[in-house]
């Protein structure tokens, strides 16, 4: 089922002027989004003198250093070595990504299935954060379109007065869980690429996204008892009501947080929200924290993001093959040796800012590399070491193969192939491709 096709919000946007822990021994290493040096944490070389005023590691709180922490200046010398201050907000975010996971209800016989297990006062207390300082305020509903059932898929909410005091400005967050159903491991495959046209006014045909992604936040079924609206109208409405009920003069930052697939979401709507100028024409930074996250565009989206001055930090194992999806092929590297690639915007494209981690192996923990609480178990103990270990391009390209074909077997064992055989034929064309472009 193709995406649906966009309506005008009902309200009218305000135009622009102009991660076991004991068993992660790892250590963390991170890069920048143009380099491909990586260099461990809990070694870095002296800083220069003259960036000790500009750093934020330990010399400031964050209540004055947040709009350097959110991307204001690219995370420029917080990523090589990371900051601890900076480290601390993305474990921060995780946790609150992770809470999704913990609440979601996958248990067929509870009349809250596929739907959170708690109430929206007591989900932050329940899953083991009380004191995370925020207030949730609405949950969030997407559709997969293979299945045309909404399920819960993360909420909004907004920090507490005590907490704005110590973040220096009131923080609106949007939290995403990644794929769990196999309908949303459906929409992860779909690897076309389709404008996004978000802006009525201005469709940007150049503008492209996966196609499954875009169908996931803007398809809608209105019949189901939970779903208020597709997952875009919903999430419009609710951070514009926000951004709305606090007065100008207050300092506000919005941030869209998400693992996987809801890392993809996270990008969407942070893109929405600047090219609709939601936020306030540009004086509401908004920043994503993406854990984990596949690529969601292609270089005319990259680029498009950059001159809104969407900020992106990719949080990302070196050996988790969902970073490298879609687009293993036809991405932003293979796209310069390509006589077709640099000008067709075919290809895809990862945009942001990277913190790289190095953990597990692919064929020895398939799920491990990718999950939430060991990405963050690595942040929390980036001082644990392990023997480095070569892995060369083929071993990798053949431990990402691997997982996909078994991901696939799932699929063919315990799919509706009544209902989702025609996503079953494009997610087995992906592969073979992926198969057939390595030549193994």
């Amino acid at each position: 089922m193709a995406a649906s096709r966009l309506t005008q919000p009902s309200f009218v946007p305000p135009r622009r002027a102009a991660l076991p822990r004991s068993s992660v021994t790892s250590a963390t290493a991170v890069k920048s989004r143009r380099t491909r040096h990586m260099v461990g944490v809990t070694t870095p070389p002296p800083p220069p003198k003259h960036a000790a005023k500009r750093s934020v590691g330990g010399l400031q709180a964050l209540s004055e250093a947040w709009r350097e922490i959110q991307g204001e200046n690219d995370w420029a010398g917080l990523v090589e070595p990371l900051s601890p201050l900076l480290r601390d907000e993305i474990v921060r975010y995780g946790e609150m990504v992770a809470a999704c996971y913990r609440g979601f209800d996958l248990d067929q016989a509870s009349a809250r299935y596929l739907n959170c297990k708690y109430g929206k006062r007591s989900l932050l207390r329940e899953v083991g954060l009380p004191d995370s300082g925020y207030v949730v305020t609405r949950y969030v509903y997407a559709t997969p379109a293979a299945t045309g059932c909404s399920r819960w898929i993360g909420y909004v909410a907004v920090a507490s007065d005590e907490t704005v005091r110590r973040l220096g400005r009131r923080d609106v967050l949007v939290s995403f869980r990644g794929t769990v159903t196999q309908a949303e491991w459906f929409a992860n495959f779909m690897s076309a690429l389709e404008p996004a046209r978000f802006d009525p006014s201005e469709p940007r045909a150049e503008v492209r996204v996966e196609s499954g992604f875009l169908s996931l936040y803007t398809s809608d079924e209105s019949g189901c008892r939970f779903s208020g609206g597709s997952c875009r109208e919903q999430l419009l409405a609710e951070v514009a009501r926000l951004l709305g009920e606090y007065k100008e003069e207050e300092e506000v930052s919005v941030t869209v947080a998400g693992h996987s697939m809801g890392s993809a979401l996270a990008v969407l709507l942070g893109y929405d929200l600047v090219e609709l100028g939601l936020n306030r024409g540009g004086e509401v930074p908004v920043t994503v924290y993406s854990y984990g996250g596949p690529r969601v565009g292609n270089a005319g989206f990259r680029r498009r993001c950059e001159e809104l001055g969407l900020k992106v930090l990719r949080v990302a194992n070196v050996n988790d093959p969902v970073t490298k999806l879609p687009g293993m092929f036809l991405n932003e590297a293979s796209a310069r040796r390509l006589p077709w690639g640099a000008g067709a915007g075919a290809y895809y494209s990862h945009l942001g800012v990277e913190v790289a981690l190095d953990f597990f192996d692919v064929r020895n923990y398939p799920m491990c590399v990718h999950d939430i609480e060991a990405y963050l178990s690595l942040l929390k103990c980036p001082r644990a070491k392990k023997k480095k270990q070569v892995v060369s391009n083929n071993d990798a390209e053949n431990g990402v193969v691997e997982v996909l074909m078994k991901m696939a077997r799932r699929f063919l064992e315990e799919g509706r192939l009544d209902v989702i055989l025609w996503r079953w034929l494009e997610a087995a064309m992906q592969v073979s491709n992926v198969v057939q472009s390595l030549q193994i």
